[in-house]
């Protein structure tokens, strides 16, 4: 009696895997293994260490999207998984969490951690041929398609950011002068000789030029340097806070009347509001919208009833990183395409006048490595917010 319910079950067993069998015959294998294979996001992310502050935003940026997209049925049927570890904003952590988290899973997209990670693992990116890479840095060099083909920014490069705050002072102050204040950096430094190029060709003119260590303190010297250079305006770029808010201070102090300006880094809201006095009217360029801009922007509502209280500059470019990764993987795959680097870059590059849900206030097109949009907004200490000093400013 046992015998015959143990062959009757063999046989409904080789039934079922024959019909599997014949099923497969119908449908290209391939077919069937995209139909249920997860989309696998890795990421290296500096949840410790000194870009924490922006790690855990970024983090938390990916998941809600990814799970805003999970609980709506993920990708053409496809859940997404989302696979981060800490890195601590070290390379070499970067570098061994990529190899790791790209040899336990079938990863299409990654977000890396910074500029020294994207450059080194470029080479490993072309040899696996699999993968499209985003991340925290805006180096102008990642902003090159022939050299970087499967990597993006998620925003316009540090040269495009100095493109757009000069274009706003040019149209404000025509023949302004413009100061450069940087840190002595790969960070700081990159933007700053293509940028003076750019101001001369917008008819502004950059009588100074400073750069400082990273984290300098004592900045009396290149304070007087920059009060005798009297500029209009002041650009800082290379820093998150320091010095910038002492060379404000002591500026002011000492009857400049320049108008104070940052890049990206510098202008999360709560960054900004550390200034305290001093930072009243600082003016910087921002890719996204602000967590609590009240015009009209569908995904910015969704996050907000996910998440009510303040999320930071990098948890928006967290959530568009994985809103432009997802996007790139839906164009593959409703055009039958296989999730290969190139197939996912050209998905990205293919987006013409995409709308972000109002995250950017307007449509992006993205024809590179870059997202060359951006407006100016300005510090108001007694709301404790950003408020929008220009329009959205395409290059």
């Amino acid at each position: 009696m046992e015998q015959q319910r143990i062959s009757a079950q063999r046989r409904s067993l080789m039934l079922g895997a024959a019909a599997a069998g014949a099923a497969a015959l119908t449908h290209p294998l391939s077919v069937l293994a995209q139909g249920n294979e997860e989309i696998v996001i890795g990421g290296s992310i500096p949840m410790t260490g000194v870009f924490a502050f922006a790690g855990v935003g970024i983090n938390a940026g990916i998941q809600d999207y990814v799970k805003i997209v999970n609980d709506a049925g993920g990708i053409k049927g496809r859940k997404v998984k989302y696979v981060p570890e800490d890195t601590g904003y070290k390379v070499d952590v970067s570098v061994a969490t990529f190899k790791k988290i790209t040899s336990q899973n079938k990863v299409s997209l990654y977000y890396g951690d910074s500029t020294g990670f994207s450059k080194t693992i470029n080479p490993e990116l072309d040899r696996n041929g699999n993968i499209l890479m985003a991340g925290a840095s805006f180096a102008s060099e990642l902003n090159d398609p022939k050299k970087y083909p499967n990597q993006f920014l998620v925003g316009p490069d540090y040269t495009e950011m100095f493109g757009i705050l000069l274009k706003h002072i040019a149209k404000e102050k025509p023949g302004a002068k413009v100061a450069f204040v940087y840190s002595d950096s790969e960070f700081g430094r990159d933007p700053i000789e293509a940028s003076e190029a750019e101001a001369k060709k917008l008819g502004l003119s950059v009588p100074i030029k400073i750069m400082t260590p990273a984290g300098s303190v004592d900045v009396s010297t290149e304070v007087i340097k920059l009060r005798r250079a009297a500029p209009d305006y002041t650009i800082f770029h290379g820093y998150i806070l320091a010095p910038i808010p002492e060379f404000i201070n002591q500026g002011k102090q000492q009857g400049m009347k320049s108008k104070w300006m940052g890049t990206f880094w510098t202008m999360d809201s709560s960054t900004v509001m550390k200034m305290g006095e001093a930072g009243d009217g600082f003016m910087g360029v921002m890719p996204f919208r602000y967590h609590y801009d009240t015009e009209k922007a569908p995904m910015l509502e969704k996050i907000r009833a996910l998440r009510p209280e303040y999320q930071s500059t990098a948890y928006i470019q967290g959530f568009l990183a994985a809103m432009l990764f997802l996007e790139s993987a839906k164009r593959c795959l409703d055009a039958g395409k296989p999730l290969t680097g190139a197939n996912l870059k050209a998905g990205l590059n293919s987006l013409k006048d995409f709308d972000t849900g109002g995250l950017i206030g307007v449509p992006i097109t993205i024809s590179g490595n870059s997202i060359p949009v951006g407006r100016v907004y300005r510090a108001d200490m007694k709301a404790q917010k950003m408020v929008a000093a220009s329009d959205w400013i395409k290059l």
